[in-house]
């Protein structure tokens, strides 16, 4: 673990630079105690998959300080017991799966191969970002790992569910975006002033679902 300044009023907390079920608790039992203890000027705490940027009011108190407290922190690593299970149906079906096609010729594959292999994982919530609500996924079957588009999208439809790397994920509200897309979900998986679906460290599972039942779903 390193822990460097970031901007005037940022630090950095960052653990070895791969995604993994390990790194991700590391994360996760630093965010969760650093809510706990909570500092004079701070202003936010921001996970991702392997790091974790605190933002604070540099005219209260500054990056030693704040360095020197996460230096103390009595951290414990323990896997949450709390977890949700988010079920999440998804449709495969090529006219919402845009990027289907292409991935399953990239990487060898059926289309039923990839609707086996990406409903098959229990899958964990690494981290929210890049926009409200889009949740990173830990857990996907390395036969799935494709670049992402050379060409990114102008706009994806809300509920779209993609591939990049090594990640899935599912955007929560029309974007521009470049990752492979392979489904959609009739769920609204984010909506302004209430609580998002689901939270860092939960568990999602995807459940295949026919065009029939998406559009009775999304109705």
């Amino acid at each position: 673990m390193t822990i460097k300044q970031f901007g005037e009023n940022g630090l950095l907390i960052q653990f070895e630079n791969i995604i993994s079920t390990q790194i991700h608790l590391l994360v996760s039992s630093y965010y969760q105690k650093l809510i706990e203890v909570s500092f004079d000027g701070l202003l936010s705490i921001i996970p991702a998959y392997n790091s974790i940027t605190i933002v604070f009011n540099s005219s209260i108190t500054d990056f030693l300080s704040i360095r020197k407290k996460v230096e103390d922190l009595d951290i414990k690593i323990k896997t949450r017991t709390d977890q949700k299970v988010i079920e999440i149906p998804v449709c495969y079906d090529p006219s919402l799966g845009l990027d289907i096609e292409f991935v399953a010729n990239h990487n060898a594959l059926t289309i039923n191969d990839i609707i086996q292999l990406h409903t098959s994982p229990l899958y964990t919530v690494y981290m929210l970002g890049f926009s409200p609500g889009f949740m990173y996924l830990g857990g996907l079957d390395n036969k799935l790992f494709i670049p992402r588009k050379e060409n990114p999208r102008l706009k994806i439809s809300a509920g779209a569910v993609g591939l990049a790397d090594k990640q899935t994920g599912i955007y929560p509200s029309a974007t521009p975006g470049g990752w492979q897309i392979i489904g959609q979900t009739p769920l609204s998986i984010f909506k302004l002033n209430e609580k998002p679906l689901v939270q860092m460290g939960d568990l999602v599972k995807f459940r295949p679902i026919d065009l029939e039942t998406y559009n009775q779903m999304s109705i």
